[in-house]
C-alpha cells in the first residue's frame, strides 16, 4: 500500500472517480462528504494525505484547512472549480500543498499525489538522517561523509571512525585505550595509532592544529571533542 488518502468531496460521482483511480494506483482511500466528517475520520484513521474540495456543505475547505494546520502537518491537495488567483493564494497561503482546478485528468491528479508523497517521504528521510554539526562542518553518520560548507573533506575509514567516535561522545574525555577499542573493535593493539589519527584529523578540521579548538588533549587522560555551544 502506497499511503492512506482521505478525500473530502461532497460530489459523490467525483469522489468515487478519484477513489477508484487512486485505489488502482495502490493507495488506501476513505471518502467523506463534509469537513465535519473529515475531522472525525482524521482522528481515528490518521490519513497521510488529504484531497480537499473547497465548496463543501457547512464548513468550507478554507475553514477546514485553517482549523487543522496549527496541530497537523498532513499534506493537503485542494481540488476546486474556483480558479481565481485569490482562491489559489488563499489556499496555498492557508497551508495547502497543491491546488488543482476542476475539471482535471485523473492521471494528472495521481501524478500530483505521488509527487506529494515522494516530497514528504524524502523530507522525513532527511530528518531521520543522523548528523553532527560543529562550526562550518557537518558530519553525516549515515553517509560517512564530512563536509565543510558544501565541500566534502576526504577522510580515510579510520579517520572517519575516529571523528565519529569522538563526536558521538562529545564533551567526554576518552583515553586512548577506549578510543582504540571503539574504532578498531579490539581492546589490544598499538595505541600510538590513536595519536596518529588525531593529528591527521586536526590537520583537516582545525584552523591551527597546534592549538586545536575541536579535538582537545586532556593531559594525562586522553582526548575530548569540544561540543558545539548549542549542545
Amino acid at each position: 500500500m502506497q499511503g492512506k488518502i482521505l478525500i473530502i468531496e461532497d460530489v459523490k460521482e467525483l469522489a468515487d472517480l478519484i477513489s477508484l483511480y487512486l485505489s488502482r494506483e495502490g493507495f488506501e482511500i476513505s471518502t467523506v462528504k463534509s469537513a465535519e466528517e473529515g475531522f472525525a475520520l482524521m482522528e481515528a484513521w490518521k490519513p497521510e494525505l488529504i484531497i480537499l474540495d473547497i465548496n463543501l456543505p457547512g464548513m468550507d475547505g478554507f475553514e477546514f484547512l485553517r482549523k487543522i494546520r496549527p496541530e497537523n502537518s498532513v499534506p493537503v491537495l485542494i481540488v476546486s472549480a474556483r480558479d481565481s488567483d485569490e482562491d489559489l493564494i488563499r489556499g496555498l497561503g492557508g497551508g495547502a500543498d497543491e491546488f488543482v482546478t476542476k475539471p482535471f485528468s485523473p492521471k494528472v491528479l495521481a501524478a500530483r499525489v505521488r509527487a506529494l508523497f515522494r516530497r514528504v517521504r524524502d523530507y522525513e528521510e532527511k530528518e531521520r538522517r543522523r548528523i553532527f554539526r560543529f562550526g562550518p562542518f557537518v558530519l553525516d553518520y549515515d553517509a560517512c561523509i564530512l563536509k565543510k560548507a558544501d565541500t566534502r573533506i576526504p577522510l580515510s575509514n579510520k579517520e572517519y571512525g575516529c571523528l565519529a567516535y569522538l563526536t558521538e561522545h562529545a564533551g567526554k574525555t576518552l583515553n586512548p585505550e577506549t578510543i582504540y577499542a571503539g574504532i578498531w573493535d579490539n581492546p589490544y593493539g598499538d595505541l600510538t595509532a590513536v595519536a596518529v589519527y588525531i593529528q591527521r584529523l586536526r590537520k583537516k578540521i582545525e584552523e591551527d592544529p597546534a592549538n586545536p579548538h575541536y579535538i582537545k588533549t586532556v593531559f594525562g587522560l586522553g582526548y575530548c571533542f569540544n561540543p558545539p555551544e548549542d549542545q
